[in-house]
């Protein structure tokens, strides 16, 4: 044997054990292709990915292994001729076994030329990396999720703070304008003045009351509701408020689920997206309420932030409208964003229906197509309970009455607005600027029936410990709180303490006087030797 035939057979043993290593790797596909595409070689790693035996797949294209969607492009045949041509090819794609499934696939193609540059063929590698991308998708839904939480968070504190003093001051001037009211009774003109700007009060809390929905802080009273009978109830208002060129169909499941939600929310959350669907038929088409039960799977759950796998029910508003295109439907939820006319609306409507669905613990999902209009659905979750009765509004005729009542109250012209309503309608009043002046007064002795306190004051007691404290002093007192923003003090999941009762600020002369009377009434329900009797 010459030292030629023992280099031949030197190689050839390389030869074997490279083919030996290349067949016993599982975690890649390694395989060889001819100059025109087709599989002259296959490992193991080939068989365990792509589900092919050798047998089966040696002699076919390996376009094969492509979507239909990448084969019809050309994309096979492109990295063929990119490997050749720039010497490599590296990409990322989906690919589709032998079963039809497809994973995710991290791809290089190297070319092999013959010793005189003639293409003799392709060595390919491919990685299954499919948990990899599922692994940085749901990295990256993480981090979009907590960027969004964190601007919750920082636009909740921002329109706290701001609803905080702004509707105190809404309630100074509220206060003043209603006391005032009675001054320039008969006066047509002072009284058409003072309505005006009462008007202006009003608009202003709404504000309010929207950027505190949308920072998911407003207070809540929700109640198990079927929102079939609820939305039924509200069709003929409905069609009044978006005029006869709008056809209103509206279409409720059998057997529909009950839902745990503020009603007062849920009709104006259904009346924004009205508005809005009329506005972009320019107040002719056909709006379609629909109301079904619907079930959120984990895959969803996945592919959405901020959404928990279950059951909701659905309450959906489509339109036959302009629809938008996908980067105003990215924006839509954000606050002031508006593509309407300078002065046809604030841009806070989708705004207040995403914070109120978001604290409601729901979802709430845009689907617009241009020319073929828009649907929004809105997902409350699913209650198991009994559907609670709504109650209806206190019809009753204002009065006040002769009890003495203990104003606490840390805003000096809001304080001192309240007392001279309260005077007016008869009351003794007593007044405090903090949470320990009110206790002081209450230790005093004095007899006082009702306290009515800010939540939020300055000072090292906190409001609801002071009323703690003063029922604990005097049983039988009545207590009625007041804020502009409650955040956390007696308001937790955006839902009152339960036994409390809250009147948010700005209120009218007329609220004031309702809940006084209704809390001291309660009160003196619960007192009662008949409620004695009955509780025991």
């Amino acid at each position: 044997m010459d030292s030629g035939d023992r280099l031949d057979d030197k190689r050839l043993i390389e030869l074997k054990r490279f083919e030996l290593l290349v067949s016993a790797i599982h975690d890649y596909a390694i395989y060889m292709l001819d100059a025109r595409g087709h599989v002259v070689s296959w490992n193991a790693g080939a068989e365990r990915f792509k589900g092919y035996a050798a047998s089966e797949i040696i002699g076919e294209h390996f376009s094969r292994f492509y979507s239909p969607e990448d084969r019809a492009a050309g994309i096979p045949d492109r990295a063929l001729k990119i490997a050749e041509t720039e010497g490599t090819f590296q990409a990322e794609g989906w690919r589709v076994r032998k079963d039809g499934k497809r994973f995710w696939a991290s791809v290089v193609i190297d070319p092999i030329f013959s010793t005189d540059r003639r293409l003799l063929g392709f060595a390919k590698i491919t990685r299954d990396i499919t948990e990899r991308r599922e692994a940085a998708e749901v990295l990256k839904r993480t981090e979009r999720a907590l960027l969004q939480a964190q601007k919750m968070e920082t636009i909740g504190k921002l329109t706290g703070g701001v609803a905080h003093d702004f509707n105190n001051l809404l309630q100074v001037i509220a206060g003043n304008l209603q006391l005032l009211a009675r001054d320039v009774a008969g006066i047509e003109q002072a009284e058409r003045r003072i309505e005006n700007a009462l008007a202006g009060v009003r608009r202003g809390a709404k504000l309010a009351g929207q950027l505190l929905a949308f920072g998911r802080r407003q207070t809540l009273e929700p109640k198990v509701v079927n929102l079939g009978h609820m939305v039924q109830a509200m069709a003929e208002m409905l069609q009044r408020a978006l005029g006869e060129g709008v056809l209103v169909e509206t279409t409720v499941d059998d057997d529909l689920w009950n839902t745990f939600a503020d009603v007062s929310q849920v009709e104006n959350a259904l009346l924004n997206l009205a508005i809005n669907a009329r506005d972009a038929m320019e107040g002719a088409g056909k709006l379609t309420v629909e109301i079904g039960n619907a079930t959120l799977d984990a895959d969803y759950a996945r592919e959405h932030d901020e959404v928990d796998a279950g059951d909701y029910v659905m309450l959906a508003v489509s339109d036959t409208g302009s629809g938008m295109p996908p980067e105003v439907v990215a924006q839509a939820f954000d606050p002031f964003y508006t593509t309407k006319p300078e002065g046809k609306g604030t841009g806070l409507g989708l705004s207040m229906v995403y914070g109120f669905v978001k604290q409601s613990g729901g979802h709430v999902k845009i689907y617009s197509e241009l020319g073929y209009g828009t649907t929004v659905k809105v997902y409350l979750p699913r209650s198991f309970g009994a559907e609670q009765a709504i109650a209806l509004s206190d019809v009753r005729s204002v009065v006040g009455g002769t009890e003495t009542i203990l104003v606490a109250e840390d805003d000096e012209h809001v304080r001192a607005t309240a007392v001279e309503t309260l005077q007016q309608l008869g009351y003794q009043v007593l007044a405090a600027s903090d949470a320990e002046g009110a206790l002081a007064i209450v230790k005093s002795g004095v007899k006082i029936d009702l306290l009515f306190t800010d939540v939020v004051m300055p000072g090292l007691l906190r409001s609801p410990d002071m009323a703690r404290q003063a029922c604990d002093f005097l049983p039988g007192l009545a207590v009625l709180y007041t804020s502009g923003y409650t955040r956390n003090a007696i308001v937790h999941g955006g839902r009152l303490d339960p036994g409390l009762e809250l009147l948010p600020k700005p209120y009218s002369r007329e609220d004031l006087t309702r809940r006084i009377r209704g809390a001291l009434d309660h009160q003196s329900e619960r007192d009662s030797p008949e409620a004695d009797q009955t509780s025991g």
